[in-house]
């Protein structure tokens, strides 16, 4: 989606072209993939951060283009509301201290944005979902004034031809936390929703051959990132999942009407229904049921292009790629005129600190090499079915829905990662080559907030129903709590060790 759009209107033509292309540039794809074109050099990392404005009031700041403009830097561009920002890192590989310079760098990154926020009335919020939002806040007019989201916003509501509905009922089977479970509907002429969704994304460059079982190891995992990563209870005033930014992703960007969904069409956010065998079967499921949402055509044949030596874009499969949000998407791209294939991880939100984002990553990548290596994989064992279980039951629960594991059953996942996953992702990370300082770093991080119990999502519960206890109605305890947030997030303290107030 970060391609230039040069179109505002299309016709019936341009679409049958568009599918045309499409089915070219997969046919090139495959072409490639037999004749092992593709980089073969030390897998590379990267990583995507989307971040939030919000103004004294802690309200969301749509001074988001004027802070992008005083930081003038490559690395940041717009997301699709006027309060967002995404940071992009350059890639990096995994061995040694790079992620130990990788928090170094990224902690540098948002102490600039925090300077520049302020020089225009803001602050920086690195959080999964604002938790001051307001339906006002979710107009048409907060969409940034890019080309390609104006267009985004277009055709998602022209193929929808509804408003966007947004349904999500809250619920704790636990009874842990005294903020109780509400239920969120509401509608909107816009897909600014979408634009409440901050999330970090982690990129894989694998090559080909192995795409495959790190495409399905990652799904295997979905479900453990999310239950030790959750950081969005709140929206629009009502606490609902723990991880609400997944159902809030899935609904904005829903293009079906009720009448399609009840036929079984699939949505445009997700989790997919199978394990896979090659890349190519992804990209092939994109053009097989998904309709073009953009379908701009560039000139040139990739199929020529190919066989002339060249490296083909392959622009149209791309932008195809982009309009639909797989959890764990494939990404074809070009680097040093050199093509290669990622593994992007859509599932965690931003924040809370940056070090806690920091060990996010590293427990994802260090189990995933664990996982693709074991001798026995572990998607021949779990049904496709228990991994997308998982993955709903994480993003309603955190900590407090037991997922499915083969070869322990049921059970909930901070014990799950402490008596399993942990030492194999101290394994995996070991395997990449990274030293042992920083693997007993940051996984000591995801260890303590296992003990604890204590996630960004749990803290802010816990926050908000503290003060409300002290007498706060709901608007004033999220003002206090994001409050506090910003500071102890500033602060770089992993929330595991956050404080709650007294009630």
């Amino acid at each position: 989606m970060g391609q230039h759009v040069g179109r505002t209107t299309f016709s019936r033509r341009d679409r049958q072209e568009y599918r045309a292309k499409v089915q070219r540039c997969l046919d090139t794809l495959a072409v490639m993939l037999r004749e092992r074109t593709f980089a073969r050099d030390e897998p590379m990392t990267g990583l995507e951060v989307e971040l939030n404005l919000v103004d004294h009031e802690l309200q969301p700041s749509l001074a988001g283009a004027q802070v992008l403009a005083a930081l003038g830097a490559g690395e940041f561009q717009s997301e699709l509301g006027r309060w967002n920002l995404e940071l992009n890192l350059p890639p990096r590989p995994l061995p040694g201290d790079q992620w130990r310079r990788l928090e170094s760098h990224l902690l540098d990154e948002l102490a600039t944005v925090r300077a520049s926020a302020l020089d225009h009335g803001a602050q920086l919020a690195v959080i999964g979902i604002l938790p001051t939002l307001e339906h006002r806040h979710l107009g048409v007019d907060v969409l940034s004034p890019d080309e390609r989201y104006t267009m985004l916003n277009e055709q998602m509501l022209a193929a929808r031809g509804e408003p966007v509905r947004l349904d999500i009922a809250g619920d704790d089977p636990s009874g842990r936390h005294t903020v109780a479970p509400e239920h969120l509907v509401a509608d909107f002429d816009s897909i600014a929703p979408e634009a409440a969704c901050t999330s970090m994304q982690l990129h894989l460059q694998v090559h080909p051959d192995s795409f495959a079982a790190y495409w399905n190891a990652a799904q295997c995992l979905a479900g453990v990132q999310l239950a030790v990563g959750a950081n969005s209870p709140f929206l629009l005033g009502s606490r609902l999942w723990a991880e609400t930014r997944i159902p809030l992703f899935e609904q904005s960007c829903d293009v079906r009407t009720p009448e399609l969904r009840n036929q079984g069409v699939r949505p445009r956010v997700w989790f997919g229904e199978r394990w896979i065998t090659s890349v190519l079967d992804l990209f092939a499921e994109n053009g097989r049921y998904f309709p073009a949402l953009m379908p701009v055509s560039q000139d040139g044949d990739p199929v020529a292009e190919l066989e002339s030596g060249g490296v083909p874009g392959l622009d149209e499969l791309r932008m195809h790629n982009g309009t639909i949000w797989r959890w764990n998407r494939p990404v074809y791209d070009i680097a040093d005129g050199v093509p290669h294939i990622r593994v992007e991880n859509r599932v965690l939100p931003a924040g809370p600190t940056v070090v806690d984002m920091v060990a996010n990553a590293l427990f994802f990548y260090g189990l995933l090499r664990e996982l693709v290596e074991a001798e026995r994989p572990l998607w021949s064992s779990m049904s496709f079915e228990a991994a997308e279980e998982n993955f709903t039951t994480a993003a309603r629960h955190g900590l407090d829905g037991p997922l499915y594991w083969p070869g322990t059953g049921w059970m909930r996942p901070d014990e799950l990662v402490l008596r399993k996953l942990l030492p194999q992702a101290a394994a995996g990370l070991a395997r990449w080559g990274v030293s042992a300082d920083v693997v007993d770093r940051y996984l000591s991080v995801i260890e303590r907030r296992c003990v604890e119990r204590r996630t960004g999502a749990s803290w802010q519960l816990d926050t908000v129903a503290a003060l409300e206890a002290r007498g706060a109605d709901r608007p004033q305890a999220l003002r206090g709590m994001l409050a506090r947030y910003l500071e102890s997030s500033a602060a770089n303290e992993p929330v595991h060790g956050w404080d709650v107030p007294a009630s």
